[in-house]
């Protein structure tokens, strides 16, 4: 297992002064598995004052970042390990964190603490691996695994339930069925939880490739701690337009749409207002009119509650609010939209309708996903031909109107008028062109 050459100073650093060391847990993980892995963390029989001392003695600066759970943190080369004691933990009486842990010398009472057969694994060059738990061979099946009682490592900490659900996603892996059953037993712990920390799970779940067959079977879990999204669960669709129940199409439509953060999410929220909003005609089909808008009004609750950031907040909930609203291949529709939105979010709000509407009937629906590819290629040529479409784009600015005579709001108005000007034909955008149209607008309403 190839670590970095610095981990391996840190490891060799402990095995040479007669102490055991290993990488552990998630890069361990992740080498097996050949993923890029994130921070490499170590674990030691050295107590932590043992630690210091021997990182002192040979120059490598450290930072006492949790040293009641006898955790310090390496810095070499500006890069953080994390080091930490071997240990047993005591009671969890907050469903997260230990009361008390125990320093112990043997590393397999350290993996025994550990959530995932997967996670409890360790590693040094001297010993190869160190495998208590059965960890390879449930990575080789694609099995997620509690170590030891499921139930009483979900009671510990209620945030492995969600870390269960995002690794499931994120690694194609399945459940195994006693983590499973333990997982919808202790559901309710979530609401012990974080709101921040739920959300930062629930995000890296919903980029995952399993995240169609995560979301369908775990839905109950999510609604602890998202309820407005049960509803969502059993509401049909009755109309030609429709094959699946609100819910159902959700996920499917997130499943199908590009890994970035907002945009996956702003399509699990996007028809959650459809149970609230839906009415029945006289024929029997279903309709859910102004749901969008009613959906806006949710999800600006719900992030508010997950404490997302304002800037994630504000794309999501504009995502949805406008998610059924029309664009066209018109270089002047195209460019409104461009104006209202930017460049970015024009091009996630067609995301967003693409994969909306290819879970839909593709019979009736088809042919709009079709068009939306074609609006989207019209898109391309206007950037790329840097085609404006923005005040500040145009070849006069504010003060060339004063100079006319406008004044006030008739300034914004008539750069405005402009802008939808030369958004129709490129060719009307020189100075001289333009000074002529706003002297003849200006005497129009003098």
């Amino acid at each position: 297992m190839n670590l970095t050459n610095d981990a391996k100073k840190l490891i060799r650093l402990f095995l040479d002064n007669g102490y055991r060391a290993y990488a552990v847990g998630g890069c361990v993980r992740d080498k097996v598995l050949k993923r890029r892995g994130g921070d490499i963390d170590i674990t030691t029989s050295a107590k932590p004052d043992e630690m210091e001392r021997l990182l002192e003695a040979n120059g490598i600066r450290y930072i006492e970042t949790g040293l009641k759970h006898g955790t310090i943190t390496a810095l070499i080369n500006k890069v953080p390990y994390e080091i930490t004691t071997f240990r047993s933990d005591g009671e969890y009486l907050d469903n997260r964190h230990p009361e008390q842990v125990e320093f112990v010398s043997d590393i397999r009472l350290d993996l025994a603490r550990r959530d995932f057969t997967m996670n409890a694994l360790a590693y040094n060059d001297d010993e190869g691996f160190i495998d208590a738990y059965g960890g390879l061979a449930d990575i080789q099946k694609g099995i997620i695994r509690a170590v030891g009682d499921p139930d009483r490592r979900f009671q510990e900490d209620g945030l492995r339930i969600m870390r269960a659900l995002r690794f499931a996603s994120v690694l194609g892996f399945t459940i195994e069925e006693n983590t499973k059953r333990a997982i919808f037993e202790n559901k309710e712990l979530l609401k012990n939880i974080a709101a921040e920390r739920l959300y930062t799970e629930f995000v890296k779940l919903l980029l995952g490739e399993n995240v169609e067959q995560i979301l369908l079977e775990y839905k109950e879990v999510i609604a602890v701690f998202i309820p407005e999204i049960a509803p969502c669960f059993d509401c049909g669709q009755r109309s030609k337009w429709h094959l699946y129940d609100v819910y159902t199409h959700i996920v499917k439509s997130v499943a199908i749409a590009p890994k970035k953060d907002y945009i996956r999410l702003a399509l699990f929220f996007h028809d959650i207002a459809k149970p609230a909003c839906k009415t029945t005609d006289i024929k029997g089909y279903d309709h859910f009119f102004y749901h969008p808008e009613r959906g806006a009004e949710m999800v600006q609750d719900i992030l508010y509650r997950l404490k997302v950031s304002n800037e994630m907040r504000r794309k999501v909930v504009t995502l949805v609010e406008i998610h059924d609203k029309h664009i066209t291949r018109r270089p002047t529709n195209i460019k409104k939209w461009l104006r209202l939105l930017g460049e970015d979010l024009t091009y996630n709000f067609i995301d967003v309708k693409i994969a909306d509407l290819l879970t839909h009937n593709l019979e009736l629906a088809g042919h709009e996903v079709d068009e939306l590819r074609r609006v989207k290629s019209v898109l391309n040529e206007i950037l790329a031909n840097h085609e404006p479409y923005r005040i500040s784009d145009l070849a006069i600015n504010g003060n060339d109107l004063i100079k006319i005579g406008f004044t006030g709001s008739e300034i914004q108005e008539e750069l405005e008028r402009l802008v939808n000007l030369v958004s129709g034909d490129a060719r009307v955008n020189k100075r001289e062109k333009l000074l002529k149209a706003a002297e003849r607008d200006f005497n129009e309403i003098s």
